[in-house]
């Protein structure tokens, strides 16, 4: 999980402060996510998230605790104030997704499409143009 870096790219952390981080540029464009597991790790209707090289991402402040959520899946958040602020998958070695809401200026990214449209809840319906996949961007 620890880097190092000479120049991060997005830098963000958790509501309280406990747990700060930067990383290196996104390496996909930014997505939102519907899936139940996002939706109820959130406990909102759609988390967005940004990928960044595993190897960038360095914890500057505090560590953030570790929950594995399904048996290929592992998020983080603060333990302290509960902020989820990344999303690791076992089938993505060298990859991991940081919450656009925890980045200190999540106005730099724009989330390109929505995933998971087939776990939505049934008045979750984006009306912002972008493309909808009802699973991943790739069909799966």
């Amino acid at each position: 999980m620890v880097a190092s870096m000479t120049e991060p790219t997005l830098k963000g952390g958790c509501l309280c402060g406990a747990v700060r981080y930067h990383s290196g540029a996104p390496i996909y464009p930014a997505v939102y996510c519907h899936c139940t597991s996002c939706r109820r790790a959130a406990g909102a209707h759609a988390v967005a998230w940004i990928t960044v090289p595993d190897s960038s991402l360095v914890f500057t402040q505090g560590e953030p605790a570790i929950y594995r959520s399904s048996p290929p899946v592992q998020r983080t958040f603060c333990a302290r104030c509960g902020t989820p602020l990344t999303y690791r998958h076992d089938g993505r070695a060298g990859e991991v997704d940081i919450t656009i809401g925890s980045l200190d200026e999540p106005d730099r990214v724009a989330p390109a499409d929505h995933i998971w449209m087939e776990d939505a809840a049934p008045w979750d319906r984006p009306a912002d143009g972008l493309p909808a996949f009802a699973r991943s961007r790739h069909g799966n």
